[in-house]
């Protein structure tokens, strides 16, 4: 009967440290899920800032533009497009568009009636600015330089200058070999 005794005093202080460290293992079960709702709620409160930072966005958006009376149109007329920019004195860009972004393909980008529509779209974007007076700087050989000049000046903008920019070299580097046809 010593040894049943005895087997009743090892089993107890054996089961005694199970409860403990069971208790200890559901205690550091429980903060761990404490630590991660922790974690879900400050994560929904980067949320809430994301969609407060993206509310303060949209209201800046209805800021009012500063007004340039003149500015710089920039043409530039290649074979393939053409592409125009207006800026202010600075050269900081107010607007900006190319035949391809108006809505034409393959050859008909290069054409002046292409230019004229991308000279609106363009002249539209850069109203709210309130230019008026614009010196035209051309670069490029393509058919659209001189329509967008004229439609430049239809579309209510007073041209005070028109520069060609054209690089071209004066024998500087060796030309390409010719193609062989």
């Amino acid at each position: 009967m010593a040894t049943d005794k005895d087997k009743k005093i090892e089993a107890k202080p054996q089961d005694k440290p199970e409860k403990a460290e069971s208790k200890t293992a559901q205690s550091e079960i429980e903060s761990k899920v404490t630590d991660s709702k922790e974690s879900k709620e400050v994560k929904d409160d980067k949320k809430d800032d994301k969609k407060t930072t993206t509310k303060a966005v949209k209201k800046s958006k209805n800021k009012v533009k500063r007004q340039v009376p003149s500015g710089r149109a920039y043409v530039h007329a290649t074979y393939n497009n053409t592409i125009v920019t207006i800026t202010d004195q600075h050269g900081n860009a107010l607007g900006q568009g190319s035949a391809g972004q108006v809505g034409f393909r393959g050859p008909k980008k290069a054409t002046p009636y292409a230019s004229s529509q991308v000279v609106r779209k363009v002249v539209d974007q850069v109203r709210d600015y309130g230019v008026k007076n614009v010196s035209v700087f051309v670069k490029g050989v393509g058919s659209g330089r001189e329509g967008a000049i004229r439609a430049l000046n239809s579309n209510g903008l007073n041209i005070l200058s028109i520069k060609d920019i054209t690089p071209f070299p004066h024998n500087g580097c060796r030309p390409k070999k010719p193609r062989r046809v």
